[in-house]
């Protein structure tokens, strides 16, 4: 009897154990489990993962353990007493050997040098690949003789075989010529860093070339020790001159290098380049500075010239994506597009003749995985069941789809070499993730990882229920006249009382194509949320209009005012949440972090009579500040649209500041730089309103970083108890 009395109160206590800060950022207690370092071997049955410091090779279909691949023994380096960390790895194609990197440090946000190893499979040997400074990019060849790699803006090449070192680009130079990886917008906004890849006979080396001598420099203050350090780096704004890019072709045969026609206009992006099946033909994607007149060019790498294959034109803007695939008949690719108002896949020939349109309907392509020619279909994931949702289907070169994912919510895929398997990572809004091996028609295998242990702790912590709701109103409408409604969450305080007031955190970010609103496991903000919610707030988020997965009129209203329908909708929010019997209508708040901090700027400005606090963090507060081909995309340069500019920057509405208002930055910021929140500072004091500023010096977009994400996470919890809660 006493001993079921102490379990009752045990149950008792650990069901209302309350979420801290120190839970989230400090001892990760809500950190899901996932699978580390799969990769699908070339069999097609079996796959590697990180393991005990080692790779362990397990089989698809019966997830038994095949072999060791590497032990962590194996790591040691020679005559030391060190041995190196596996964090990541690269295979040869025939995989006998393995590319480490080690000692990894960031450069921007996708960009990183380390020091690279080699590891051969069969002798067990491990070597540096180079003892001349920190590498890039190192990538084999394909018939894995050889390595290619990045440093200080040139190209070198290490050859296994002969273990030479050769350099095939000398000009690279700081803040001047860039071989073979990309200048910083080109990093951040197209999305890549690899600016150089082997032709598939593994005798050429394609590569950019970025002159940046006319883009202009961008300065930021480093404090670090008794004299703060200069930092300099090319950075071109809207409006201002970008990097000339140009495509050469380095032949191993001839030791020379060939420089492609791109045409004679040099004011243009080149976003993409890739072999095609025939290692004589280079495709190189070519778009202009508007950004809505789309091409793919073929260049003959022998001689230089270039022939137009593909041309897409929009009255908005085109989206750039890695959706483009030359099939393995070489007569063929598919690639994606929304030129028939949605993101679908297309079958074209090597003529730029279009063969038949893959995918149709009211939904987008997500993303296109591949195509199988075992089973000759093309495999892809789409938010065709709702923009909350995401499944993979499959679909064959005569347009017959079928979906293979099985479980609601969000899934995504990584497919066997061959197609037969795939491991499915699926997860919703109120469940982590649930990784499962399936066969090639989406049949469950077995399970990699449930997050039991995660659900039962956060069934102690009395997470609450997330859910969906819609906005209805006749103001939000498309520009054809249809009116739509906007896709909403909330979270609800666990005791919630609805006969009781309630005051409202509104979470937004809103950037064209974005989204926040899905069916999918939120990781640490959504942490953030139960938290507050627990301390009686409504936690609520909304898709305004420009957001993503709702087809292209509904993403690109917003082109050339960037901010006016994305405040309407977070207004028409408030509004909404207002007439609720349970929110209270004097306590609604806002909080986003760059597009969003730009958004809940906008909000406490130009929704002043409907939001009474905000918070943002690393906010752009005018889009002349931001980089050209970001913002350009959406709003042209600035001289041919300053109304759009102007009109809904929030410096120049600070003068309807009401509540309370935190502006929080990172001195170390090269995406959104501090100078938006120094501008602000001045346009807020300028007409005398009160806000709260937080500056965390050399901390970069992400703010993190030792104890910054706690602290900043501990002010922001601070800031809505004092504005939201008294």
């Amino acid at each position: 009897m006493i001993t079921a009395l102490i379990i009752q109160q045990f149950a008792v206590q650990s069901q209302t154990k309350k979420i801290e800060l120190k839970d989230i950022w400090a001892s990760r207690t809500f950190s899901p489990e996932l699978v580390h370092g799969m990769n699908p071997l070339q069999d097609g049955k079996t796959y590697s993962v990180i393991e005990d410091g080692g790779l362990n090779v397990y089989s698809f279909e019966s997830g038994d353990l095949v072999s060791k691949l590497i032990e962590a023994k194996d790591l040691a380096l020679e005559n030391t007493e060190k041995s190196i960390s596996l964090r990541s790895y690269i295979f040869n194609h025939d995989e006998s050997k393995v590319l480490i990197p080690t000692e990894t440090e960031s450069i921007y946000r996708h960009s990183t040098r380390s020091f690279f190893y080699v590891y051969d499979l069969k002798s067990k040997k491990l070597e540096p690949l180079s003892e001349n400074g920190k590498q890039q990019l190192a990538t084999f060849s394909p018939d894995g003789t050889q390595v290619a790699f990045a440093r200080e803006n040139n190209i070198f090449i290490r050859d296994l075989i002969n273990q030479t070192e050769k350099q095939i680009t000398f000009d690279g130079k700081t803040n001047e010529i860039i071989n073979g990886t990309t200048d910083w917008v080109y990093e951040e906004e197209f999305g890549f860093t690899q600016a150089f890849f082997w032709s598939g006979d593994s005798k050429k080396i394609a590569f950019y070339r970025f002159d940046e001598s006319a883009v202009k420099e961008f300065q930021m203050t480093y404090y670090n020790g008794l004299y703060p350090e200069q930092y300099k780096y090319k950075y071109p704004k809207a409006g201002e001159d970008n990097s000339i890019v140009s495509i050469h072709i380095w032949d191993s045969n001839l030791d020379k290098t060939l420089k492609m026609n791109v045409g004679e206009e040099s004011d243009i992006y080149l976003p993409r380049i890739s072999w095609t099946q025939n290692p004589n033909i280079l495709s190189i994607q070519r778009l202009n500075r508007h950004q809505n007149h789309f091409e793919i060019l073929f260049a003959d790498a022998n001689l230089g010239d270039t022939k137009l294959i593909y041309e897409e034109k929009s009255p908005y803007y085109i989206d750039i994506t890695d959706n483009l695939t030359f099939l393995p008949d070489g007569k063929h690719f598919i690639i994606s597009s929304e030129k028939d108002g949605y993101n679908h896949l297309y079958l074209y020939d090597l003529q730029g003749k279009l063969v038949k349109q893959l995918t149709r309907g009211n939904w987008d392509v997500t993303q296109l995985y591949g195509f199988s020619p075992k089973y000759k279909k093309v495999y892809f994931q789409s938010a065709q069941d709702s923009p909350l949702e995401r499944n993979i289907y499959t679909v064959d070169l005569k347009g017959k789809t079928e979906k293979i994912s099985i479980l609601s919510g969000q899934n995504s895929a990584t497919f066997s070499s061959d197609y037969s398997f795939f491991i499915n990572t699926n997860s919703n809004i109120n469940t982590p993730y649930y990784i499962t091996v399936n066969n090639s028609r989406g049949k469950e295998l077995r399970i990699l990882k449930d997050n039991a242990r995660l659900k039962e702790k956060m069934a102690d912590y009395q997470f609450g229920k997330f859910s969906f709701f819609t906005i209805n109103d006749p103001e939000i409408t498309l520009p054809d006249g249809k009116q739509i409604s906007l896709n909403c969450w909330q979270l609800l305080p666990p005791d919630f009382d609805p006969s009781k007031k309630y005051p409202v955190l509104v979470y937004v970010y809103g950037g064209p194509g974005s989204q926040t609103v899905n069916n999918s496991w939120g990781g640490a903000n959504h942490l953030w949320f139960q938290m507050l919610a627990q301390k009686g707030i409504i936690i609520v988020s909304v898709d305004n209009r420009g957001t993503g997965s709702r087809g292209e009129l509904f993403k690109k209203m917003t082109y050339k005012e960037l901010g006016k329908y994305e405040t309407e909708d977070l207004i028409t929010t408030a509004r909404y949440l207002a007439s609720l019997k349970y929110v209270d209508e004097n306590k609604i708040g806002v909080f986003g972090w760059s597009y969003g901090g730009y958004m809940s700027s906008l909000a406490i400005t130009k929704g002043a009579e409907d939001y009474s606090a905000a918070i943002a963090v690393a906010p752009v507060t005018n889009w002349r500040y931001y980089d050209n081909i970001y913002t350009e995309r959406y709003m042209q340069k600035p001289e041919e649209n300053n109304e759009g500019y102007d009109q809904n920057s929030p410096i120049n509405h600070v003068d309807k500041l009401k509540g309370n208002y935190l502006l929080i930055h990172g001195s170390g910021d090269d995406n959104v730089h501090y100078q938006n929140t120094m501008e602000m500072i001045n346009a807020l004091v300028d007409a005398d309103k009160h806000f709260e500023l937080m500056i965390y010096p050399n901390r970069n977009h992400g703010i993190h970083g030792g104890n910054t994400r706690m602290h900043l996470y501990e002010m922001m919890t601070d800031f809505l108890e004092r504005s939201l809660l008294k």
